[in-house]
């Protein structure tokens, strides 16, 4: 009989080996306070926050979401009775913002992944999917049973060879801004090659949405483009919470119908789609865009100017590529003693040996937040060996 020791033995092998390679997680507690953090009782610049546009902190968003805090949650899928008309209302906001027939809301933009790719792709089905893809991405084309050819980031010649040679349905999975490189899709050649080959193309703008394009409306409208199905979150550029699809109403049909993580989960709290509807004409009027973009390019500048690598970002996620995971995790916690905070990425969540600080910038950094990061990378930079 074995003993519960042995039971429970892979548990801590696991953990060693994660200890042993550089790869080892630990919470820290962290309470945010505008452009600063509190991070295990010490207060430092906050450079990991997806609030790109500082609205999840804006007053009037805020307000939103106290004045129609009537219950905690409707505690109902919306199929039974959690359909709420504050979601139906936001999801007509939604739908115009993405220039959508319709939009549907979802509990998170991994559910949002989740559900659109499983509803979509069967055994049928052949998805393409760039390599960079959020984990969201990869975990939905598996859960969907569908044939699965990753194609190599970017690479639209490698993307079309793939395409031409499949059979039956085929849909194309892109990011519009990618979540750990911070470079943009190349959306104008992937939706060509797919209408060449009559696939279906769905992109996760989760990074790019109230960021990027005409009236900020993402990557495809940055680049005048269509696509069938956009996947988005609230919880970045919008500073909310809850994830949605906007596509077509024969789409959308489609998901309320056999989409399981819309069917079987509660709904949005009413609330947060209130703050949502209230943050939505503060993010398009442009202003705070504006502020992020100045802050990244001085950031930006400054940081090349001392001899760090940058990658190929073209957006508010600036990744400082360091390659060694124990050497970015020491690099970390350096900078977090100079007292600012950007943790470090690893594998799984980039390739082995392509570790990086995952620096996110926001329109509530004011310039001496940015100045005193500087001067703190470049203080941490020398002490590790990085610069």
């Amino acid at each position: 009989m074995a003993s519960k020791q042995s039971k429970t033995l892979f548990v801590d092998e696991k953990l060693d080996a994660l200890e042993k390679d550089g790869l080892y997680r630990s919470l820290k507690t962290v309470s945010v306070n505008g452009p600063l953090a509190t991070v295990n009782g010490r207060q430092v610049i906050h450079l990991c926050s997806n609030d790109y546009l500082g609205l999840s902190q804006d007053k009037r968003v805020v307000q939103a979401a106290a004045s129609a805090l009537r219950q905690v949650s409707q505690c109902s899928s919306r199929l039974i009775a959690g359909n709420d008309p504050a979601i139906m209302k936001l999801e007509g906001i939604l739908a115009k913002h993405r220039r959508t027939e319709s939009a549907l809301v979802y509990p998170t933009g991994y559910a949002a992944n989740l559900g659109a790719v499983t509803a979509l792709a069967d055994k049928n089905t052949t998805i393409f999917s760039d390599e960079l893809n959020h984990a969201s991405i990869i975990d939905a084309c598996r859960l969907s049973g569908a044939r699965i050819e990753v194609f190599k980031h970017n690479d639209i010649v490698h993307l079309e060879g793939l395409v031409s040679k499949a059979a039956g349905r085929k849909i194309v999975i892109t990011e519009g801004v990618f979540s750990m490189d911070g470079d943009s899709a190349c959306i104008g050649d992937i939706c060509r090659i797919a209408e060449k080959h009559d696939a279906l193309t769905m992109v996760d703008d989760a990074h790019g949405d109230f960021i990027f394009g005409p009236k900020f409306a993402g990557i495809p409208a940055k680049f005048g483009v269509k696509v069938d199905v956009h996947v988005s979150s609230m919880s970045k550029g919008l500073g909310c919470f809850g994830g949605y699809v906007a596509t077509s109403a024969r789409i959308r049909e489609l998901l309320v119908n056999t989409s399981r993580q819309f069917i079987y989960t509660s709904a949005l709290p009413d609330h947060l789609c209130a703050a949502a509807e209230a943050a939505v004409p503060v993010a398009k009027k442009g202003g705070l865009q504006k502020r992020l973009f100045e802050n990244i390019k001085h950031f930006s500048t400054q940081l090349k100017k001392q001899g760090f690598t940058l990658g190929n970002s073209s957006s508010q996620i600036i990744p400082v590529m360091i390659g060694d995971e124990k050497k970015t995790v020491a690099f970390s916690n350096e900078l977090l003693k100079e007292g600012v905070f950007a943790q470090a990425v690893r594998y799984p969540t980039v390739k082995k040996g392509s570790a990086r600080l995952r620096v996110s910038l926001t329109a509530i950094h004011e310039k001496k937040h940015i100045d005193t990061a500087i001067i703190a990378f470049e203080k941490a930079g020398r002490k590790t060996g990085i610069i």
